[in-house]
C-alpha cells in the first residue's frame, strides 16, 4: 500500500507562462479553512491507504513554500500520527527562491522538512524576465546558500532549449550550476504545454521553440557535464549524486503505491486510481460535505497499470525488471513487450537488455515516447 504522500498547494503570487500545472492566483487565502480540509482529507486517505510507515512526503504545487511553516507542521505531525514514519523519512518542498520565502526556511527545518526543491529556472536576469519569473538570479543563488544551510538536501530547477539559445551558452550557465554545490539538480527541456500562454505564444509567432537537432545537443552537453561533475542522470531530467536521488520521485517511477491529498492531486494505490477535485473552490466545498477531496476514484485494468509502470520505469536509467512487473500485476514477460521491437532498438543502441532488465540508453532517453510506443504489445493495451 502507499508509503509516500503528496500534499497540492495550489497557490501561486503569479501563474508563469510556461505552467500547465494546477496552480492558482488568490488575493486571499484563509489558511486555517485550508488546514482543516488537507487534514480532513489526509484522514479519509489514511484509512484506505495505510500499510507501512511513510518514506517519503512532498509538498508540490503551486508554490507550497507559501505556505506558513505552522501549517507545514501540523501537515507533518498529523501524516506521522496516521501513517508513521520511516526512519530515514524525506520530507521535500518546492520553493520560490524570492527573499520572503527564503526567510521561511528557517521555520520550514522546524517543521519536518529536511529537503528543498527551488525552482530557480534560470541564473540569468534576462531569461527569467522572459520566463515570467519574479525573482532575479542573485536572489535566486542567495536562496540557494541560506537553503544549504538549513536543509541537509537542496534540489534546484532549471530551464533549457530556450528559444535562441546555444551551447556556449547553457554550457556557461550549467558550469555555474553545478558550482553551487547541491547534491541534486532537475533539468528540464522547455515544453510548450496546450492552454499555457506560451501555446498561445507560439500559435502567434511571437517566438518558435528551438529545434529538436539543438534541442538534442544540449541534451548531449547536460549528461556530460553532470555526469563528469559526480551528478549523473537517474531519469531523463534530474541528476544526483549517488545515494541523494529523490526517493519520493522514485516512487512514481518505479510504480509504487503514493497517496495524494489537496486540489487536483493525483494518487496510486491498490490498483486504483485517484484524483482530487482541481479548483480550490470546488475542493473545499467536496471536503466540506464529504470530509474528503475526491473527484474520482478509478478501477485501473491491468494493462493500463503496465503500461503506466513501462512508461515511468523507462525514464529511469537503471530501468525496470520485467520479471518483477510480470509477477507483480500477472503478466508473462512476453505479453508486457514486443520481443521484436525489443530486439531491434538494443540492435541500434535506443535499448538495452540484461537477463529480465529493460532499459533505454542515452542515446533513447529523448526518444522515450517514440520507443514506448514500439515496445508496448496489443495484447497489454487490450489487457
Amino acid at each position: 500500500m502507499a508509503r509516500a504522500l503528496y500534499i497540492h498547494w495550489p497557490f501561486c503570487a503569479k501563474k508563469c507562462p510556461y505552467c500547465d500545472f494546477n496552480s492558482h492566483v488568490r488575493a486571499k487565502v484563509d489558511t486555517h479553512v485550508w488546514e482543516e480540509a488537507l487534514l480532513a482529507d489526509m484522514r479519509v486517505e489514511a484509512d484506505v491507504a495505510d500499510g507501512e510507515p511513510l518514506t517519503s512526503i512532498f509538498f508540490g504545487g503551486g508554490t507550497p513554500s507559501l505556505m506558513p511553516p505552522r501549517l507545514v507542521a501540523t501537515l507533518v505531525s498529523e501524516a506521522e500520527k496516521l501513517w508513521g514514519f520511516d526512519p530515514e523519512i524525506e520530507i521535500t518542498l518546492e520553493a520560490n527562491p524570492s527573499s520572503v520565502e527564503a526567510e521561511n526556511f528557517a521555520g520550514l527545518a522546524m517543521a519536518g522538512v529536511n529537503r528543498v526543491s527551488l525552482g530557480v529556472q534560470s541564473l540569468e536576469d534576462e531569461k527569467l524576465r522572459w520566463l515570467g519569473r519574479l525573482h532575479g538570479a542573485d536572489e535566486a543563488l542567495a536562496a540557494i546558500e541560506v537553503a544549504q544551510k538549513h536543509f541537509a538536501r537542496v534540489n534546484f530547477d532549471l530551464i533549457y532549449a530556450l528559444p535562441g539559445q546555444t551551447s556556449e551558452q547553457w554550457e556557461v550557465q550549467l558550469a555555474r550550476a553545478l558550482a553551487l554545490g547541491t547534491s541534486h539538480l532537475s533539468l528540464y527541456q522547455l515544453t510548450i504545454e496546450p492552454g499555457t500562454r506560451f501555446a498561445v505564444d507560439v500559435r502567434r509567432g511571437v517566438f518558435a521553440p528551438l529545434d529538436n537537432d539543438q534541442a538534442a545537443e544540449l541534451f548531449a552537453i547536460t549528461q556530460a557535464m553532470t555526469a563528469n561533475h559526480g551528478l549523473p542522470a537517474y531519469e531523463i531530467s534530474n541528476h544526483a549524486k549517488p545515494g541523494e536521488e529523490s526517493r519520493h520521485n522514485l516512487t512514481y517511477w518505479r510504480y509504487q503505491d503514493y497517496a495524494g491529498i489537496g486540489p487536483g492531486a493525483h494518487g496510486r494505490r491498490g490498483g486504483f486510481a485517484t484524483t482530487r477535485h482541481k479548483k480550490p473552490e470546488n475542493y473545499l466545498k467536496a471536503v466540506s460535505e464529504r470530509a474528503h477531496g475526491l473527484a474520482e476514484q478509478r478501477d485501473l485494468s491491468r494493462g493500463e497499470q503496465a503500461s503506466e509502470a513501462l512508461l515511468m520505469g523507462l525514464r529511469l536509467v537503471e530501468g525496470l525488471d520485467l520479471a518483477e512487473l510480470g509477477g507483480r500485476l500477472g503478466f508473462d514477460t512476453h505479453t508486457l513487450i514486443n520481443e521484436a521491437k525489443s530486439e531491434h532498438l538494443c540492435s541500434i543502441d535506443l535499448l538495452w537488455r540484461d537477463a529480465n532488465r529493460i532499459g533505454v540508453t542515452g542515446k533513447g532517453l529523448p526518444l522515450l515516447d517514440a520507443i514506448l510506443g514500439e515496445l508496448v504489445t496489443e495484447e497489454l493495451v487490450l489487457s
